[in-house]
């Protein structure tokens, strides 16, 4: 949209009213006109050379270069450009000039992927999300004012205020913030109304995107409970794909009535994907759909060689009926709507043509790398033929992205897309190549991308998963093929485990929706990390998992010691049998979990699930980890292994219990824990609880009746203590609480749920408020930029949604998303006496001289372990020694 927006509204070169440029200025904007853009960028550039010094020239001819390198896909020129057109137009004192450029520079930020850059020069402040919402709508923030918005309007100049609202409108629906676009867009559209069919199709996107999310929303009510929450999403998100359906109706109308072919075009495009990402039959019906098709191949036939024409091919070769609102580079389409008379390849070749002749790298990139993808997933019979085709497009495509890093944000798909061609004909070695090429291109730009936080055109799970899988999966596979030497074996090993880290950062990056997260990031591999920190992680081993498709990999790392790897196998399988499926290794962790969450119904615990885990998890793993060499285990878990705390598994052979050997603690990844032991004789610490029953979205949580004694039980341990309980525990008083004083222990007696998205990730407070994890991080992250900030956060009575495993990513990530150091937190609700007792013997280990967190919450679940066994005048329930009542308690991050 904001492309086309700035093109019709001040898009058009301008001349340059000096003798010495004149005349090289006329010919490069006649080369313009005609297409080439080359030869104007080179009578421009001499142009700027003669007349160096005069600002009113420069500012015009800089102008010129800016739009002439984006038609060919030199972005970081025409960023170079415009800045230089913006300081120009400032120094002849052409203000509103000015302004326009901001929005123009502000476009190409945007489209590269940085809406926050954009945003800074639109309107010079970022609306935070969390502080906005459709129940609490967002204050009008007045942009400040020396921002492209503030200018255009002082200066009254309606077409910039358009530009300016516009991009900024569209730059929040890229970061999510659709309530926020909605607004800016509206705002666009009023302004004048005369360019308002400018913004209709930003405005479809909006409502789109946003009745998106709320389906997500609604998804998660319903694996939460909420069933009167889902009907209402369900509700919010039929209106909002209505809203979606009549901007893009209208937008279609406008165009053709202004004879607006390429607005047209996008119109058209947008309600077919309307229409095939959403359930169609509820907007567009299928005679409307299939018109619409007609139209938009017509449309398309007749538009100028451009962007819009080159994109518009492709979107609909690639048209599917039930689209997974993805890249269809990522998998094989096999519904394709496009099937006769070759019409899909037709248009990608013709796409291949068109950005050619408009010598513009990214769309060259882009075209050939979809005509490439046709040929991959094509059933032609002659496979050797179809694969030289398949990589000869890609290749083609790989060239024009990596020319300048024009495409970066496209060339790892087609690196991706290499590597699978590349294995498909046992080219392993260089299909690993490739693989690792896609990786460290998109490692590059992910923060851009993943911080886009809901908009559907990046989905983690159909992108980044399975690239960061299948690089990982083709080097341990390659360690299986033949003999290779330690040295080979240990570089395959360590890329193998950043690659795993570097998925495990991107999962809590897009769960989170913001680039937070990385702000703790160690700079250091983990390899690097270990060696860097051997006091830290003396005595310490990290086992860490990955998910693969039809197997699970184990790697373990001890400090200055070979990475070990090895596959999940059960040891009562004999031969290729002996590989635990993933799926079948789901299955069994499920059954471990229900068994303990269903355990205390139990008068014994069966440990024969517990055991069998065992085996398969640590046993293979013994002979490195003795008991005399290594005291605590950290696991960096993956996917479902993450709902599961691994203190329970059962050594049979022992009749041991995993935790009443090793110290256990979890961490997302090494890169974000920093292991230091402090100082804990005088901390202060901040209690919050809820005793009574609450109603949060329409769903009731209950009363919590061992919530008391366990306040009770921490106020002794932390003489130093406030107390917020009740109707004093709200958002509101513990920001104010926070604001005065700073407390190294947060201590939360509550219930708190993870949702399968964060916008349902809260903990439940007084008079039935929530604190969201947006509020909690903004209330701590203040707090700790002090030196002294937050040690450790502890969460009691936390509910995780149930069949997703992202929802335990809320909970090993609020600790760090914060900024807090550790946390101590329930992997489900244990609404008992129970978790008074732990957490008391926890605190009062925790303060002890020498002990680390994760010895303190061993010893406090090994005496549980051994209720029976201790004196009657301790007054512990001796049933606590099942692991129903200690196991679900988990430390998280820093277990020093």
């Amino acid at each position: 949209m904001t492309t086309l927006l700035i093109c019709l509204l001040f898009g058009q070169v301008v001349s340059a009213q000096t003798p010495n440029a004149t005349a090289l200025v006329e010919q490069g904007i006649k080369d313009y006109n005609a297409g080439n853009f080359f030869n104007a960028i080179r009578n421009w550039q001499e142009a700027l050379n003669q007349d160096k010094n005069n600002p009113s020239v420069t500012a015009v001819v800089n102008e010129n270069l800016a739009r002439a390198y984006q038609q060919v896909g030199e972005n970081k020129a025409a960023i170079t450009s415009l800045s230089a057109a913006i300081r120009d137009y400032g120094a002849v004192e052409n203000i509103q000039q000015v302004g326009r450029m901001k929005s123009e520079l502000a476009e190409v930020y945007s489209n590269l992927g940085q809406p926050r850059k954009a945003i800074a020069l639109l309107c010079g402040q970022l609306v935070n999300k969390s502080k906005t919402s459709e129940n609490q709508p967002s204050q009008e923030i007045k942009c400040t004012p020396e921002s492209a918005e503030q200018i255009a309007t002082k200066y009254n100049d309606k077409r910039g205020q358009v530009a300016a609202l516009g991009i900024l409108g569209e730059a929040y629906r890229l970061i999510g913030s659709y309530d926020q676009a909605i607004k800016y867009l509206d705002a666009a559209q009023q302004v004048a109304p005369e360019y308002k069919f400018l913004v209709f199709n930003s405005l479809g996107n909006a409502y789109k995107s946003r009745g998106q999310l709320r389906e997500l929303q609604a998804d998660s009510a319903n694996k939460a409970g909420i069933f009167s929450k889902e009907q209402e999403f369900t509700k919010k998100s039929v209106e909002d794909y209505n809203r979606a359906y009549q901007y893009f109706q209208d937008s279609i109308k406008f165009a053709r009535n202004e004879k607006q072919a390429l607005a047209e075009m996008r119109g058209l495009l947008n309600l077919i994907q309307l229409g095939s990402q959403t359930n169609k039959s509820k907007f567009i019906n299928d005679d409307e759909f299939n018109t619409t098709i007609k139209d938009a191949l017509k449309v398309l036939k007749g538009l100028p060689d451009s962007a819009t024409k080159v994109y518009g091919a492709i979107d609909l070769a690639y048209l599917q009926r039930d689209a997974k609102g993805t890249s269809p580079f990522t998998y094989c389409p096999n519904q394709l709507v496009l099937t006769g008379d070759n019409e899909a390849l037709n248009l990608l070749e013709n796409s291949v043509l068109t950005s050619k002749k408009l010598q513009d790298n990214r769309l060259i990139s882009y075209s050939n790398g979809a005509l490439g993808h046709f040929w991959e997933c094509s059933p032609e019979n002659e496979k050797a033929l179809k694969n030289e085709k398949a990589l000869k497009y890609t290749q083609a495509a790989i060239i024009a992205a990596d020319n300048k890093l024009s495409a970066k944000d496209s060339l790892y798909l087609w690196e991706w897309q290499a590597g699978r061609i590349l294995d498909k004909e046992k080219r392993k070695e260089e299909a690993i190549a490739s693989y690792q090429r896609a990786f460290d291109t998109l490692e590059d730009i992910r923060s851009d991308i993943l911080t886009a936080e809901r908009d559907v055109q990046f989905d983690f799970r159909d992108v980044v998963r399975p690239l960061y899988q299948t690089l990982a999966q083709s080097r341990l596979d390659l360690l299986g093929v033949g003999a290779i030497a330690d040295e080979g074996r240990a570089k395959e090993l360590s890329a193998v485990v950043k690659t795993i880290d570097a998925l495990k950062l991107a999962e809590l990056q897009n769960y989170f929706g913001n680039d937070c997260i990385l702000s703790a990031l160690n700079p250091k591999q983990v390899g690097e990390v270990l060696k860097d920190n051997s006091v830290a992680f003396q005595n310490t081993g990290f086992l860490s998992s990955i998910i693969l498709e039809g197997k699970t990999g184990l790697l373990l790392q001890l400090p200055n010691q070979t990475t070990k790897f090895k596959w999940i196998e059960d040891p009562n399988q004999e031969g290729t049998n002996k590989i635990v499926s993933s799926d079948k290794l789901q299955k069994k962790i499920a059954e471990f979990r229900t068994g303990l969450i269903k355990g205390k119904e139990e008068f014994s615990y069966n440990t024969t699930t517990a055991a069998q885990l065992y085996d398969w998890i640590i046993r293979p793993f013994t002979e490195d980890i003795k008991p005399e060499k290594v005291k605590t285990l950290v696991f960096i878990q993956d996917g479902f292994l993450r709902s599961v705390p691994m203190a329970a598994l059962y050594d049979s052979q022992q009749q041991k219990y995993l935790v009443e050997t090793y110290a256990v603690a979890t961490t997302p990844s090494l890169r974000l824990t920093t292991p230091k032991a402090r100082d804990r004789s005088t901390q202060k610490a901040l209690i919050l609880g809820l005793t009574k029953e609450a109603t949060i979205d329409g769903k009731t949580f209950d009363q919590l009746f061992a919530v008391p004694d366990e306040i009770s039980a921490v106020e002794s341990i932390f003489p130093n203590h406030t107390p917020l309980i009740d109707d004093n525990f709200i958002p509101e008083s513990f920001q104010q609480t926070l604001d005065k004083t700073t407390y190294p222990i947060v201590h939360i007696a509550s219930h708190a749920q993870f949702g399968i998205i964060p916008e349902d990730t809260f903990i439940v407070t007084g008079k039935n408020q929530k604190l969201t994890i947006s509020q909690l991080e903004n209330s701590l992250r203040n707090l700790n930029s002090k030196s002294d900030g937050v040690e450790l956060l502890t969460l009691t009575a936390c509910e995780t949604a149930v069949g997703d495993d992202r929802a335990t990513l809320g909970l090993a990530g609020v600790a760090l998303q914060v900024g807090v150091k550790s946390a101590i937190a329930s992997l489900w609700s244990v609404s008992d006496q129970s978790t008074s007792e732990l957490v008391k013997t926890f605190y009062t280990n925790y303060r002890k001289a020498g002990m680390s967190i994760a010895e303190a919450l061993q010893k406090a679940q090994i005496r549980m372990i051994h209720a029976k066994e201790l004196p009657h005048s301790e007054g512990i329930n001796t049933s606590y020694n099942n692991p129903a009542y200690w196991a679900p308690i988990i430390a998280i991050g820093n277990w020093l």
